[in-house]
């Protein structure tokens, strides 16, 4: 997810455009959703992002065609309590959290994303995200939605990768450390870009 500063992902108007990624952030994000073997999703989430599958204009340049290619054919599972149906390779949940990621789990090897600040907090609660990934834009919005959930507990994590590019917005992945689990040292970062 991007996320402001101050941690929101949506700012006091709901808004996000300040999230629009710069070329080398989308081919980032190309790499990074080639790589997905499934993807949970709340419905705005899913709304949010159909038009790459039902949008022609988004194809008018090479990163936006490749990009819609991989994302219409990700499978989707979408978590919704007002759709009736869905579009694309993408299907409604119809069970529980921890169910519908067992599920995407066993279905590939590779890894399963979730988006969504409220679908990605319930997997958070329950303790099945190992990993998170981040994305920090360069702006304080003062409230909105958060990106990430009160927790009751401390989650150690600890910083595996980071990037900066050249728009400034810095990468920021973390591992859980499960309780048991021995902390190792984080490999070595990507060098920042200027």
């Amino acid at each position: 997810m991007s996320v402001s500063v101050d941690g929101y992902i949506a700012d006091r108007d709901g808004a996000f455009g300040w999230t629009a990624p710069s070329d080398e952030v989308f081919a980032f994000h190309l790499g990074r959703v080639r790589e997905l073997g499934a993807h949970l999703c709340g419905r705005r989430l899913y709304e949010t992002m159909l038009v790459w599958e039902t949008d022609p204009s988004l194809r008018g340049t090479e990163l936006g065609a490749q990009f819609a290619d991989v994302w219409s054919a990700l499978p989707k599972v979408v978590f919704s309590r007002t759709l009736d149906s869905v579009q694309g390779n993408a299907r409604l949940a119809d069970a529980p959290v921890a169910e519908e990621v067992a599920t995407a789990l066993g279905a590939t090897d590779k890894d399963v994303e979730i988006g969504g600040a409220s679908l990605a907090a319930a997997a958070i609660e329950l303790g099945m995200v190992d990993e998170f990934r981040i994305f920090r834009v360069p702006i304080v919005v003062g409230g909105g939605t958060p990106h990430l959930p009160p927790v009751i507990e401390d989650i150690p994590l600890d910083l595996i990768e980071t990037r900066t590019f050249g728009s400034r917005v810095t990468y920021e992945r973390y591992q859980r450390v499960h309780a048991d689990s021995d902390r190792r040292p984080p490999p070595e970062s990507t060098p920042d870009r200027p």
